[in-house]
């Protein structure tokens, strides 16, 4: 078996026409040729020996990536335009390649992978990473959201709420998963609703759900890049006669207008399941609080936030958490230099006064409104009056 020197020196010899490029284009001078031989062989030495750990593959990609910057800004210096970048990208995939083969249990080396593939926009190549990473850490909450969320990014809904529901399935000891299900759902609703309004954009939305994006991540299934072909080798066209026919007729747009999913199901759903999962508390329901009243713009948000504050109510009546969702509900949606603030504020400063007298914990409900009110008197646009109440407000908190 070949040992650590000729291992290295199998991998340095793959980059010696790069190097003699570098040397024949004038992109580095023969001392930084050598140079960078040298490091490179450090490197190889570190990572191939026994004892090495993800920091040195880590290491190792950041240093292969800051000579491809750099060969890429002398080569716009030099106006060298026939120096590929292909050549150092494929470097860098290589060693990160080895690396998780290497290292198949770090995650880390599993994200810069994958980071690496999504700058490089080499999207086959990532969901074949994203495929064997999730194969290897099912349990990992954020792969699935990464997952989950590129899949929306990219318009596929279908695919993107195989990955949540899935990762819910294997992550059940943290709310990861389901938190962001529920964001990426409300995202999907926001657009949903913008598209309401144009023409033609409620089918255009309810037609989004039964495209698939090129980007969707398969598991279970190898992609196959060669097209249909006859048997001569000539390419197949597509016959218009055998074409799909329309996913949508007219008096199914017209039911699925009045789709429950349109209508916010979906996040009530998410929370309610939740819920039954050993991972629930108040904090957690304080975090679905959250998430659902940023999304202003979601015609179903007020009936969301107030089917999880009646679960709040129902389950942690006097939990500083549920307490502070309360005194938050008069303001959601609410600016703070509109005319409507002063008044909402009026009732979220009564319901601060009630929950101060029933709450099981009134030191963290009082930070918990100090960390709230402090920003608020942070922006310039806050009225004097205003001000001077919420001054007062946090003068006359409850202290440890």
């Amino acid at each position: 078996m070949a040992g650590v020197p000729e291992k290295a020196r199998f991998f340095l010899e793959r980059a010696v026409p790069q190097l003699r490029e570098f040397e024949a284009k004038g992109i580095f001078t023969t001392d930084e040729i050598r140079s960078l031989v040298r490091k490179r062989t450090d490197f190889e030495h570190l990572v191939l020996s026994p004892g090495s750990k993800p920091t040195d593959w880590l290491n190792y990609v950041a240093w292969e990536k800051s000579l491809e910057s750099l060969r890429a800004k002398r080569c716009r210096r030099l106006q060298v335009r026939t120096s590929s970048k292909h050549t150092g990208q494929g470097r860098v995939f290589g060693i990160l390649e080895r690396a998780v083969n290497k290292h198949p249990g770090s995650l880390e080396l599993w994200k810069e992978y994958l980071a690496y593939a999504r700058d490089m926009k080499a999207t086959k190549r990532y969901r074949k990473i994203m495929s064997r990473a999730l194969r290897m850490h099912p349990a990992k909450p954020e792969l699935w959201v990464m997952a989950g969320r590129r899949s929306a990014s990219n318009g596929d809904m279908q695919a993107a709420r195989g990955f949540f529901m899935r990762g819910s399935r294997f992550c059940t000891r943290d709310a990861t998963v389901w938190l962001e299900y529920a964001r990426c759902e409300m995202e999907w609703l926001k657009r949903m609703d913008s598209k309401k309004g144009n023409k033609g954009g409620a089918e255009k939305a309810l037609q989004e759900q039964a495209e698939h994006s090129d980007d969707e991540i398969r598991l279970g299934e190898e992609d196959s890049e060669d097209d249909e072909v006859d048997e001569n080798g000539r390419l197949i066209l597509p016959d218009p006669d055998n074409a799909p026919k329309k996913v949508f007729d007219e008096d199914t747009t017209k039911k699925l207008e009045g789709n429950p999913a349109l209508d916010g199901a979906i996040p009530l759903a998410i929370f309610d399941i939740s819920k039954k999962q050993p991972f629930f508390s108040a904090t957690v329901a304080e975090q679905f609080f959250d998430i659902f009243a940023s999304f202003k713009d979601v015609s179903a948000q007020i009936r969301i936030v107030q089917h999880v504050l009646d679960s709040m109510t129902e389950l942690y009546l006097n939990d500083p958490a549920t307490c502070f969702c309360q005194i938050r509900q008069p303001l959601i949606n609410v600016e703070i230099n509109t005319p409507s603030y002063p008044k909402a504020l009026r009732e979220a400063l009564a319901q601060l006064k009630s929950s101060l007298s029933t709450t099981t914990n009134k030191i963290q409900l009082a930070e918990k409104v100090r960390l709230w009110i402090e920003p608020v008197l942070a922006s310039e646009d806050l009225d004097p009056g205003v001000r001077t109440v919420l001054e007062y407000t946090i003068r006359t908190l409850p202290k440890p």
